[in-house]
């Protein structure tokens, strides 16, 4: 079987993940991988600092984070959209072992070759969501119904 999925420059973002070939609504394309580091590991080192604006860490679960910037592959380089055509979900160790979650990335809906691979970051930050802040985390992905900022917003979100 071709190749699903290739890594090149982004009009979003740095690098992007391209489709190698057309892609059906619902294909696993890759799983998301890097180290296991614990969300106190992550916060102590500064990997997911609020003031970065830049991340490769995806929350795993309540325990683990997976550190795609060690280790890591090419999910690493999806970009965020407003507008994704990919999401990620999480597959659980059958056995309960929390390190061994998965988190992979499918397509939702059919996805032509040579269009860029995105997905909604939902990134959630309990700082409050200053312009500033909306500025550092900006959202490139130029969709006609963008937010402007990869965070997701504070208001409605928990009741």
């Amino acid at each position: 079987m071709p190749k699903s999925i290739i890594v090149r420059r982004s009009a979003i973002h740095g690098n992007g993940v391209f489709a190698a070939r057309n892609l059906p609504k619902g294909e696993e394309l890759i799983e998301y991988r890097g180290r296991r580091i614990t969300h106190k590991q992550a916060d102590k080192h500064g990997a997911g600092s609020p003031e970065s604006g830049h991340t490769f860490l995806f929350t795993l679960n309540d325990k683990y984070v997976i550190d795609g910037d060690n280790e890591g592959n090419d999910a690493r380089w999806i970009n965020h959209s407003c507008t994704p055509n990919c999401q990620p979900f999480m597959i659980e160790d059958e056995g309960g072992n929390l390190v061994k979650d998965r988190v992979v990335i499918e397509s939702l809906r059919p996805i032509k070759a040579g269009e860029e691979l995105t997905y909604d970051y939902g990134i959630k930050l309990e700082e409050r969501h200053t312009p500033r802040l909306k500025k550092i985390w900006e959202c490139r992905c130029g969709k006609p119904k963008c937010s402007g900022t990869m965070l997701k917003p504070k208001r409605g979100a928990a009741k």
